[in-house]
């Protein structure tokens, strides 16, 4: 395991050489693989009485993992201690924060990987895993839900990420979800699509173009709820999105971006030009669970809502 001087040299001896800062963001987080995982942490070095601060039960390996957690003995012989000299800890978000900071003295803005997802002056470009573009250092994320709940480096098809207690280095797998092009990070970048003129909108927004969105939905016959056009994206909402995505080969988040505006504009053109191709909406209350699942049955396309 290489120390925190090796590290700092190696950046710095990189860098005076010339070499390409991705190449050098890329060797650098390498060089990092099997460091600790310590959560809240942006490349602090690895002590007990550091570890003792960080330390809550919600983290509980911060103390287990350490064999002189109480300080009252030596750091001798630990994993984190290599020949004598110290290591730094991170968690999946400080260490990209960290790497890039080191190489480009730029600042990945965000206290988590959501926030840094969701802040927009962070990114050249970004987009699902699907469109990730070759030979760039992209920051990858995870979304559950509304969350972007990890992140770590990508570049080809290989991953550097900091979870399970360590840094580690792998082949990408399933799990990521999102990339994000670094800001000061150069190379084969798509250029953003043009502006539909929409917001992008995901579940929780409120206001007029929600409402807009829920108006174009109902018009291509995908209803948003009992509630109606009420400007609020809520879980009908949502999912009246994810379906118009399945139907139209998107990526289903529910979250209503540019190819999904594009996607609704272009079928309300169609709809336009062949107004008899218009599907609707129809609401059929007081009917229990069993009348509503054998309408479902009968109609596939129906969707039930319990009220």
């Amino acid at each position: 395991m290489k120390s925190a001087d090796y590290v700092a040299n190696l950046i710095s001896q990189e860098k005076t050489s010339g070499v390409d800062p991705q190449k050098i963001c890329w060797d650098a987080a390498l060089a990092c693989v099997g460091w600790p995982y310590v959560f809240g942490d942006r490349g602090e070095l690895c002590t007990p009485s550091h570890r003792r601060a960080r330390y809550s039960d919600d983290h509980p390996t911060i103390k287990t993992k350490c064999k002189n957690f109480e300080g009252k003995g030596s750091c001798s012989g630990c994993q984190w201690y290599p020949n004598g000299k110290k290591v730094r800890c991170y968690d999946c978000r400080g260490f990209t924060y960290w790497i890039l900071l080191q190489v480009y003295e730029w600042k990945l803005m965000g206290t988590g990987a959501t926030a840094q997802w969701d802040d927009e002056k962070n990114w050249t470009a970004k987009g699902t895993i699907d469109t990730m573009p070759k030979d760039t250092l992209c920051c990858l994320f995870v979304r559950k839900g509304s969350k972007m709940e990890h992140t770590g480096f990508g570049l080809n098809n290989e991953t550097i990420e900091c979870s399970s207690g360590v840094q580690h280095f792998t082949t990408r797998n399933k799990k990521w979800t999102h990339w994000g092009v670094p800001v000061p990070v150069s190379g084969d970048v798509p250029q953003p699509e043009p502006s539909t003129g929409h917001p992008t909108l995901r579940r929780g927004d409120k206001g007029p173009a929600v409402a807009e969105l829920q108006g174009d939905l109902v018009r291509l016959g995908y209803g948003v709820g009992p509630c109606g056009i009420d400007g609020d994206f809520g879980r009908a909402t949502h999912a009246a999105v994810e379906n118009f995505q399945l139907d139209h080969k998107l990526t289903v988040d529910g979250i209503c971006g540019p190819k999904t505006w594009d996607a609704i504009d272009r079928e309300l053109a169609k709809l336009e030009q062949d107004p008899a191709a218009a599907t609707y909406s129809v609401t059929i209350r007081g009917l229990d669970l069993e009348q509503a699942e054998a309408l479902c049955k009968a109609w596939p396309t129906a969707t039930m809502e319990k009220e």
